[in-house]
């Protein structure tokens, strides 16, 4: 069955299907009109992106589909887009219409999130909120002009398929842009579980532990030897038993070859479940000029911070010939994965697959570094017209994550009026950092500069507080949750609605 464009009402009884778990705290929405309507410049205050159709389209069909993959020397039985980990790559160029037709062969409910793009309300394939889920047997075609250029990606958004390799890099291209590189290169980080011996074997049964067990998963292994803050220190809600680089574990790692003298556009994207990452390049510094897909003033960093659901485009020039190690350390633990840079015609030997580049403990980015590049749309400056206390609490003990005092299931909507200076003040009264990503719209975070990074995701560490400013732009009912897969399923989502 193919549904072209469904524009209805969600009920409560639809979404009670979220991830399996009995607990009532994952599941639950009131009525939501899906369908939106293509936001306007009404007033000036607009910072939506509005691309100019090129009238060329791209189609695309990512068939969910149970299948077995090789992964870190585990033959898996999991989910995956076109039998492949990550997903294909989709990479059009601003402007151009996207057709992407979704045959869902999984036995589950499933949808598309297009992540970081803000596209028309009913495309943006949050499971009931914008949309029914596909059915198994079922079709459905997002179709959409691609209004931003930047990196992205795209994902499940039911319960926990994120975290069974529902995930795909999306790549929107400005042909205006002055290319001052020789290669581009698309780096997935993921955490892995699903089908691996020795853990809880698949995602449901992993927060079913979380909720059941009252213990971190991860235990405090991984604490000793950790430099940097205390919020950096703190374990991840789970160690995965593999960390993966486009699909690679650190035995056979992802390699990029270069070639001396080149400058290589590298895109990392964090699609992991729950892993907050700290990313350095051996033998190389790393110029950062994008986050969440948006230009930012460059700036050179040994190390990244990167949690889930955020981008960082960044410039390495390749002026060290060898094989060097890129790696990728889970915050707050010891495990890591890596890929490999290799120079053309090295014979050097590959790094220890455990080797940590001495980068991890030098110039660390922070948001505070970050400034929005002259010409970025940002928000206008003045007072703001709403302001909205946001408070994030929750805690490891019964495994229940809030907004405000109230997890989803339970939660009020968020109204606001359309084209609205909006400010959300984030305090973070647990002690988990909480990745907030921000549907259908980008944001502007306050870091005292006056031209802080535009982005869609943000990192509010434990005890700490972070503002964001953004234009209520683009009506139509949205997600905003925490990007950690598990916070976001025990509770720590919203609504909001735009009219």
């Amino acid at each position: 069955m193919n549904n072209e464009m469904q524009c209805t009402g969600v009920t409560r009884r639809q979404f009670l299907k979220y991830v399996g778990v009995g607990s009532g705290m994952v599941a639950g929405m009131i009525a939501l009109d899906a369908c939106g309507v293509q936001p306007t410049q009404a007033d000036g205050r607009s910072t939506f992106p509005h691309a100019s159709s090129t009238g060329k389209v791209h189609v695309y069909t990512l068939n969910p589909a149970p299948t077995q993959l090789l992964v870190g020397g585990h033959l898996v039985s999991t989910w995956a887009y076109n039998g492949g980990l990550p997903g294909p790559e989709i990479r059009v160029n601003v402007g151009d219409t996207l057709r992407a037709t979704v045959n869902n062969h999984v036995s589950e409910g499933t949808t598309i999130h297009w992540h970081g793009v803000p596209i028309v309300n009913a495309m943006d394939g949050v499971d009931g909120v914008t949309q029914p889920a596909i059915n198994p047997g079922h079709t459905f075609t997002y179709h959409f002009v691609v209004p931003s250029a930047g990196t992205y990606f795209y994902h499940s958004h039911v319960g926990l398929q994120l975290d069974r390799g529902l995930y795909g890099p999306f790549i929107v291209e400005d042909p205006k842009e002055t290319k001052n590189y020789d290669q581009d290169v698309v780096l997935l980080l993921d955490d892995w579980l699903d089908g691996v011996p020795g853990g809880p074997g698949n995602p449901s049964a992993a927060l079913k532990q979380l909720i059941a067990g009252g213990d971190n998963m991860s235990g405090m292994n991984g604490m000793g030897g950790m430099g940097g803050s205390m919020a950096m220190q703190v374990p991840p809600d789970l160690l995965y038993p593999l960390y993966l680089i486009n699909g690679k574990a650190s035995d056979h790692p992802f390699t990029i070859n270069v070639r001396k003298g080149h400058r290589i556009r590298v895109r990392f994207i964090n699609a992991s479940a729950a892993t907050i990452y700290h990313l350095a390049l051996n033998g190389h510094r790393m110029t950062v000029t994008h986050t969440d897909g948006q230009p930012v003033e460059p700036v050179d960093v040994d190390t990244i911070r990167i949690g889930m659901g955020e981008r960082y485009d960044v410039l390495v020039t390749a002026n060290n010939p060898g094989v060097w190690q890129l790696a990728a350390q889970v915050e707050g633990a010891k495990n890591m994965t890596r890929a490999l840079f290799r120079y053309q015609e090295s014979t050097a030997t590959p790094p220890p697959a455990d080797f940590l580049p001495p980068e991890l403990q030098r110039n660390m980015l922070t948001y505070a570094m970050l400034q929005a590049a002259p010409g970025t749309s940002t928000p206008p400056t003045g007072q703001p017209d709403q302001t909205l206390p946001i408070q994030l609490s929750g805690g490891m003990g019964q495994y229940v994550w809030k907004i405000n005092d109230q997890v989803f299931s339970q939660a009020d909507q968020i109204a606001l009026q359309k084209d609205r200076l909006v400010q959300f003040q984030f305090s973070n009264q647990s002690m988990m950092p909480h990745p907030m990503h921000l549907h259908g719209h980008f944001f502007q975070v306050e870091n005292g500069t006056g031209r802080g990074p535009i982005k869609d995701t943000v990192l509010v560490d434990p005890m700490q507080k972070v503002n964001i400013t953004w234009v209520s732009d683009n009506p139509g009912v949205w997600a905003f949750h925490c990007h950690n897969a598990y916070h976001q399923a025990a509770g720590m989502m919203r609504v909001i609605k735009i009219r």
